[in-house]
């Protein structure tokens, strides 16, 4: 990503102390008031990620224009993030600040260093510090990201919305954040898309592009006690959003109600939402987008129930070879994975615009790597293909992975369909075909990033490993049909829950495997669509050798 957000591409420059100015006013042991003269772009606050959230509340003329939680640096400073100050127009402002921490660790409030290290700058860097960042997978710049929202493609353009914390690497602050690509590998950071509100920050959620070429956005506005679902509009292809003012435009008394996944029906002309309550998914149909009727619930006795389910979808497939169409219900379910935390789960079956029936009693999961979750596809795809992208973490560790400038990526592309076997129907995923131009020349050596291409003969053990003994091993088992990925022996210091070995059905024999190898990430996929594993590596140098049994061939593209 070398286009960056508005002017936060060069280095911190001329930077002002807001202490130098004026110390802040201590209102008791944990609350203060830090007046601020707008002097530049931005305020660089300081960040410590060890510590408990401090809320803050930007005031202008004692009106509150902004709200954030923020971990802010009592003895050290991990990062900077910046405060956009300059956007309320005036030429002061009070930050009215909440320590939550307890004084008896943290110490006395007037000590803390984020009082020195509070900075106004015209710039903010966003050079890459990170050895794991990612080199094909989208992240977000800076901060924490987790799942893809709003996702759509338009006028040869891909949109991804995320969650998105802007002001720290860990989970709060829900907002969408905004990237674009034409190839689905090189992405181009947007501005902020849609900021918190009133009705509560801003949580997953899906758009459309409706009759008259608006995108109209859908997503939770979850406030301190509820969630309800809100929308809106853009007039100009997704840059900026002009929120409903009748909004919310539907609510519920249920606590977990979220994830707007709307899309067009064309069987019954109407617009379908589908959202995750609780532990099922609701059906509502619309003609207007703005008023919308309960139609039906599925979930009971299907499926996994060991968590919350989230980040619907809801598409009709091509069954392969057959002529045939069905209906797939997407369910994220977080916890209750295969191999603990957070996966995608699925549903095959018939969708009648009011109610979806389900034609298997057996869970079913899309990927069965550990970091593959709130998997939802682009509106609008070209060619009419049903194009996912997952998050690609997990809840279990999400908060702690060995990154502090950014946290998170998304998968790569996948293009889904559906294949038939033994009398039943299962989704297929295949790496999406824009991943093919990423391919160099063929190479002995095994690169950093890049696809190893796996002709098989049978069972074969793929070992991956660095010259101090950390290794991933994958193996495929032409009896049992599986194939396994370990990563017990790759750096995993950060967390106890990270440490696994998955292991997925093929489905039939194994003829070849497409490996896509990133800084932090493996992604293998049977190269017939039959079969997806997705999990994180922290290798603490790259991988460097690759050995193989039973005479598989590998052909190695560097990317």
């Amino acid at each position: 990503m070398k286009n960056l957000v508005m002017t936060m591409m060069m280095a911190l420059l001329t930077a002002i102390s807001v202490s130098a100015q004026q110390k802040p006013s201590v209102l008791g042991k944990s609350h203060a008031l830090q007046r601020v003269e707008v002097k530049k772009h931005y305020l660089l606050l300081p960040v410590q990620e060890r510590e408990d959230n401090a809320t803050i509340k930007v005031l202008v003329n004692n009106q509150q224009v902004q709200k954030l939680n923020i971990r802010l640096a009592v003895d050290k400073v991990d990062y900077y993030v910046p405060l956009d100050i300059q956007r309320f127009g005036s030429a002061d402002l009070a930050l009215d600040i909440w320590f939550h921490g307890d004084r008896r660790f943290t110490g006395a409030m007037k000590d803390f260093l984020c009082w020195k290290e509070m900075k106004q700058s015209d710039t903010f860097d966003t050079t890459n510090r990170e050895k794991f960042r990612p080199t094909y997978h989208h992240t977000p710049v800076y901060g924490w990201m987790n799942d893809p929202n709003g996702m759509f493609y338009k006028d040869g353009v891909f949109h991804l919305f995320y969650q998105w914390n802007p002001y720290g690497s860990m989970w709060e602050n829900m907002t969408w954040g905004h990237s674009t690509s034409k190839d689905l590998i090189h992405w181009e950071a947007q501005p902020t898309a849609i900021e918190p509100d009133a009705l509560g920050d801003i949580f997953s959620g899906s758009c459309v592009v409706d009759k008259n070429n608006q995108v109209v956005a859908f997503y939770t506005s979850a406030g301190e006690k509820s969630q309800m679902q809100s929308m809106a509009i853009s007039k100009d292809n997704g840059k900026t959003f002009e929120k409903y003012a009748g909004n919310p435009v539907l609510v519920s008394k249920e606590e977990d109600f979220r994830d707007p996944k709307v899309m067009w029906n064309d069987d019954v002309k109407r617009w379908i939402m589908v959202l995750a309550v609780g532990q099922e998914m609701h059906f509502y149909s619309s003609t207007d987008l703005k008023e919308w009727t309960y139609e039906s619930a599925f979930g009971k006795n299907y499926g996994c129930h060991d968590g919350v389910w989230e980040c619907p979808d809801l598409m009709k497939l091509n069954v392969r070879g057959t002529g045939k169409q069905k209906w797939m219900l997407v369910c994220n379910i977080n916890p209750g994975g295969p191999f603990g935390g957070s996966a995608t789960q699925y549903f095959i079956g018939d969708f009648d615009g009011k109610k979806f029936t389900c034609e298997h009693k057996d869970t079913r999961w899309m990927d069965y790597g550990k970091d593959h979750y709130a998997t939802v596809t682009f509106d609008n795809a070209p060619e009419g293909r049903k194009i996912a992208l997952a998050w690609m973490s997990n809840w279990q560790y999400a908060n702690q992975v060995p990154t502090k400038q950014f946290r998170s990526a998304n998968s790569i592309p996948r293009d889904l369909d559906l294949f038939e076997y033994n009398g039943q129907t299962y989704c297929g995923v295949t790496p999406s075909k824009e991943m093919l131009a990423m391919r160099g020349k063929t190479d002995k050596k095994l690169p950093q990033t890049g696809e190893l291409v796996i002709d098989v003969k049978g069972s074969t053990e793929i070992t991956l490993s660095n010259s101090l003994g950390e290794q991933v091993v994958m193996q495929y088992d032409a009896v049992k049909n599986t194939f396994s990925m370990d990563r017990t022996r790759s750096y995993a210091s950060f967390s106890e829950a990270f440490p696994c070995k998955t292991e997925a059905p093929t489905y039939g024999a194994v003829k070849q495997l497409r490996i896509f190898l990133d800084k932090c990430s493996i992604e293998v996929f049977d190269a017939e669509g039959r079969m997806a594993m997705t999990n994180l590596v922290f290798p603490n140098e790259p991988y460097s050798q690759i050995k193989v049994t039973n005479q598989a061939k590998v052909t190695i593209y560097p990317f």
